[in-house]
């Protein structure tokens, strides 16, 4: 009997332990088929009019996700908006240029979603549906998504540094972000590939284009000669127009495809991080894979994606449900 009751206890032990630590687990794909049921119709309608009206949107969302997850998780802390108390992270320098098209997006479904389920639908499951459904829209591949994200309670401009990839990072330092969020290198080689949508001011690649050498004028020598003519000449007042910009992907900037990859190839990456990849021996092989297989690249990159939706969410009550996407429920920091 003794022995029974050891046995019924290390077995409710075990429950306890091994359950609830997978926080993932908690997230479904049909989370709100019963609180709202049209969770999936408002949010692709939604983004449908918002991509036709402003063809920049589906690389604005997806660069607002990785920016969100990539910092306290996907938490939608990234969407929260300054205030006299706390500079949050969406003002942080490197968060600065994030499009507006990304946030509007958002804020349009929420209040679609407050109409219909008020106070169900969490802003980071908003952002990490949108982002699935223009990645889609625009060309690339439709994936499952898990649902069941609380918003965080806390944003900070300060936590962002260090977190997030710069142009001006060397090709290691960026592989050891990435690793830091158990990320390895095929995956993040494969999450690179979301530039091909989008565009960079110019101030992240002008060291690449003007007095690249210390004893001339010149540009750099991995570019296609033709390329940094090019981007000189659009470049040439970004000092004075700070919001001159360039695309990522100079042949198909609108279309979610593997010419990134084969840009790389061509000395045609926009900015010094991503063209290092294509020289590298640790990137190189897989700069090479991509270019010659879509949809190798398509399936290396909804697994690296889904990986990164999943990053550090919060779930119960380690988390909200915003009333709005750029505020705290309590309003406070």
């Amino acid at each position: 009997m003794a022995f029974h009751f050891h046995l019924i206890l290390s077995l409710s032990l075990l429950t306890l332990v091994v359950f609830p630590s997978k926080t993932q687990s908690r997230l479904t794909q049909n989370y709100y088929q019963k609180t709202c049921p049209d969770f999936e119709k408002i949010v692709q309608q939604v983004v449908t009019d918002k991509q036709l009206a402003s063809p920049t949107t589906a690389a604005a969302a997806l660069r607002l996700f990785f920016h969100d997850c990539m910092v306290e998780g996907c938490d939608a802390s990234v969407l929260i908006a300054s205030n006299a108390f706390n500079k949050a992270e969406r003002d942080s320098d490197i968060n600065l240029s994030l499009p507006g098209d990304g946030f509007e997006v958002v804020t349009r479904i929420k209040t679609a979603l407050e109409l219909q389920c008020p106070g169900i639908v969490s802003c980071a499951d908003i952002l990490a549906a949108a982002t699935r459904n223009l990645i889609s829209m625009v060309g690339g591949p439709y994936y499952p998504v898990r649902f069941g994200r609380k918003d965080g309670f806390v944003s900070k401009a300060e936590a962002v540094d260090g977190n997030l990839a710069r142009s001006n990072m060397s090709l290691s330092q960026i592989i050891n972000l990435f690793a830091a969020r158990k990320l390895n290198i095929k995956e993040m080689v494969a999450l690179t590939g979301a530039h091909t949508i989008g565009f960079s001011h110019c101030k992240e690649f002008s060291n690449r284009i003007f007095n690249f050498s210390k004893t001339s004028d010149d540009y750099d020598p991995s570019y296609n000669p033709k390329y940094a003519e090019g981007l000189r000449r659009l470049c040439a007042n970004y000092t004075k127009d700070p919001q001159m910009s360039a695309y990522n992907d100079v042949i198909t900037p609108g279309k979610f495809d593997n010419m990134y990859f084969k840009n790389l190839q061509k000395g045609l990456g926009l900015l010094a991080s991503d063209q290092a990849m294509a020289v590298d021996g640790r990137t190189r092989p897989l700069i090479d894979l991509y270019a010659a297989n879509q949809t190798i690249w398509f399936q290396d990159f909804v697994h690296a994606i889904q990986k990164v939706s999943v990053h550090n969410v919060k779930t119960g009550r380690k988390g909200e449900v915003r009333r709005r996407c750029d505020a705290f429920n309590n309003l406070k920091t």
